[in-house]
């Protein structure tokens, strides 16, 4: 059975002292889970500190973004060994802000999935739909684009240490989130393109998330579904008590 995977992104919020705040204040509510992997995501000016406070706990730590080069005049960008340096297990990528607002392409979106494998961090790749593309009957057109484009010449290997989060665009900060059944609909359907380009047994093992307006009230329906891992947690992964409530409503 897959390992339930709950992440939150904490966006471009908490100061430093406000994310040691929170770190800890999880560190303390979500001590002893053990049945759900933990993951945070807090802003690069905080990320040093989270690692420190968050050591040793059962909470990892990722990026919200990264570049794919080793290092250069990059101005304002991080590079994944940086990332390394920092202990970081995870990194988001590809999550629809990053694509509406800095031009994010399959091609960067692939070029950042193949840099992080190559110094063992996991990849957590978002896909998905924009209303108008799901209104107009386009939503499995779009993530089988953001699939294929983000996972090019990747091989099964690679493919399964990689974690997927399918974010239905117009679910995301919106209050609107997809039903459990519209939801496990595609995640079946991205399971499915897996399984038909690599197998049934990378299929079988790559955990796909749920991402938009996720909430402890939700979250059970949502990780109902045969195949939903876990989550990709905005708003409500900067409460202590609101996320620490999903990590205890995701067990399988």
């Amino acid at each position: 059975m897959r390992r339930p995977i709950i992440a939150g992104n904490w966006k471009m919020y908490k100061t430093v002292s406000e994310a040691l705040d929170l770190i800890n204040g999880l560190k303390q509510e979500l001590k002893g889970e053990t049945a759900v992997d933990i993951v945070v995501c807090p802003p690069f000016t905080a990320l040093s500190k989270v690692a420190e406070a968050a050591k040793g706990s059962n909470i990892a730590w990722g990026a919200q973004d990264v570049y794919w080069q080793e290092e250069g005049a990059f101005t304002g960008e991080v590079a994944p060994k940086m990332l390394t340096d920092l202990g970081c297990s995870f990194c988001i990528v590809g999550h629809s802000e990053r694509r509406t607002y800095f031009n994010e392409t399959n091609s960067t979106v692939n070029n950042k999935v193949k840099a992080l494998l190559k110094h063992g961090i996991v990849p957590i790749m978002c896909v998905g739909e924009r209303l108008e593309e799901r209104d107009s009957g386009k939503t499995f057109n779009v993530v089988s684009d953001h699939v294929e484009g983000g996972l090019k010449d990747l091989s099964g290997e690679e493919i399964s240490k990689i974690v997927i989060a399918y974010e239905p665009v117009w679910a995301i900060g919106t209050g609107r989130n997809a039903t459990p059944q519209q939801a496990q609909e595609v995640h079946k359907f991205i399971r499915d393109l897996l399984k038909k380009a690599y197998g049934g047994d990378v299929s079988a093992g790559v955990r796909i998330q749920y991402g938009g307006s996720v909430k402890s009230d939700n979250i059970r329906a949502i990780i109902s579904g045969e195949d939903i891992d876990g989550a990709l947690v905005g708003g409500a992964s900067l409460k202590v008590k609101d996320f620490a409530e999903i990590v205890r409503q995701s067990k399988k």
